[in-house]
């Protein structure tokens, strides 16, 4: 078994090595996602006892890497562009954002209380249907939930919400072609206004940024860590987590506002590397015995968030009238992230819809931290654990 911490550190950044290269093959990059395959080859490799569950070395990352990515990641946050956004678009993102929390709030007086840390559970849902799976791990520190918890979770979200996402890239087409469709809904913007060029240039594009935006985007992430550790200090006993998190997003989202912001580059993909450590650790935590027994009911409840909440989204949106590529934007923004909304904007050929998914991703990840705090709370005093 490998146990000095520079081993272990070597070991992690082979399997995330490894988990990126993944990406390089045509159906792994379509439907296997390296956070997926980071926690797969850290539960192989505790389980088969190469790796340590347990080692000093993992609380050090798992304390740090979720605050880093948080700060990181949100230096794009524009909050202008936000104001600016179409009114019909944010008020089908708001719809979301209220649909998964209702629907959570129902499904946890079902399963919360069947469930280990079912509270934690439900916020963590709340997150990842609001604004990406990054958010689910953000909720998850959060709120102290356990390792196995949040690994369940990361699977059930893989199992329900992958084949989900799959389905929300072909419905441009769908929505297109079916007349009983543009029967039922009939609200649809122009077909001129949709083919406009909104300027964003070429989605997913070639990126350049350097040593110096990584030192810059480290130094600042770093900082506010600190900062964001002597609030959480001050907090009352049980809810410093809560603080560290919302205080390092709230000034994150402040701190991208300023000109600071528009001098680093890649601050998306350092995010992601970041993240991929903390993935690494759930991976290497997990016991697949205790997965495997908590993995059916969690994932029943995670099938009854995303169904319920796209139910009752879809019957909100309808009733509205609000034009259905504005609706499946909002979803894929919603259940997955500004880059996926903006990929099925592009796919369905709504170029004047691409700037906005990524707007309306971008909104998601930062109300899906606050809103998935405050609805485990909620969820928590309902079922009275």
């Amino acid at each position: 078994m490998i146990n000095s911490t520079m081993g272990i550190l070597t070991v992690i950044l082979l399997m995330i090595t490894v988990a990126l290269l993944t990406q390089k093959i045509g159906f792994m990059k379509s439907f296997v996602p390296p956070a997926l395959v980071v926690i797969i080859l850290g539960a192989i490799l505790s389980n088969i006892g190469i790796m340590p569950f347990y080692h000093d070395s993992y609380a050090v990352i798992m304390n740090y890497a979720i605050p880093l990515f948080i700060s990181i990641a949100l230096l794009n946050v524009d909050l202008k562009g936000i104001f600016s956004l179409s009114k019909r678009a944010l008020l089908a993102m708001v719809i979301a954002a209220i649909s998964v929390s209702v629907i959570t709030i129902i499904g946890s007086l079902i399963f919360a209380g069947r469930i280990e840390e079912g509270w934690k559970l439900g916020g963590m849902f709340v997150g990842t249907y609001t604004g990406g799976s990054a958010n689910l791990s953000a909720i998850a520190v959060a709120l102290d939930a356990s390792p196995t918890t949040l690994a369940v979770a990361n699977g059930a979200d893989y199992v329900i919400g992958m084949p989900t996402l799959m389905l929300m890239f072909a419905m441009p087409a769908i929505m297109k072609k079916s007349k009983a469709f543009q029967k039922f809904w009939p609200y649809s913007l122009p077909e001129e206004e949709l083919c406009k060029d909104d300027g964003s240039g070429e989605l997913m594009g070639r990126k350049e940024w350097g040593i110096q935006d990584i030192a810059i985007m480290l130094a600042y992430g770093f900082a506010l860590t600190v900062a964001a550790d002597y609030l959480a200090a001050l907090a009352p006993d049980g809810y410093g987590s809560v603080v560290r998190i919302l205080s390092i997003t709230t000034v994150s989202v402040i701190a991208a506002q300023t000109p600071f912001a528009k001098m680093v580059k890649g601050n998306m993909d350092l995010g992601m590397f970041i993240i991929m450590f903390f993935l690494s650790i759930v991976g290497l935590t997990l016991n697949i015995g205790t997965f495997a027994s908590a993995a059916v009911s969690v994932t029943l409840f995670c099938a009854f968030t995303i169904f319920g909440s796209l139910a009752l989204h879809l019957i909100l949106a309808r009733l509205l009238k609000i034009e259905y590529q504005y609706v499946l934007i909002s979803i894929v923004a919603a259940i997955s992230d500004a880059s996926s909304a903006a990929m099925v904007a592009a796919t369905g050929g709504w170029r004047s819809l691409v700037s906005i998914g990524v707007v309306l991703g971008i909104i998601g990840t930062v109300a899906g931290n606050y809103l998935g705090v405050a609805v485990a709370y909620i969820i928590r005093a309902i079922i009275g654990v």
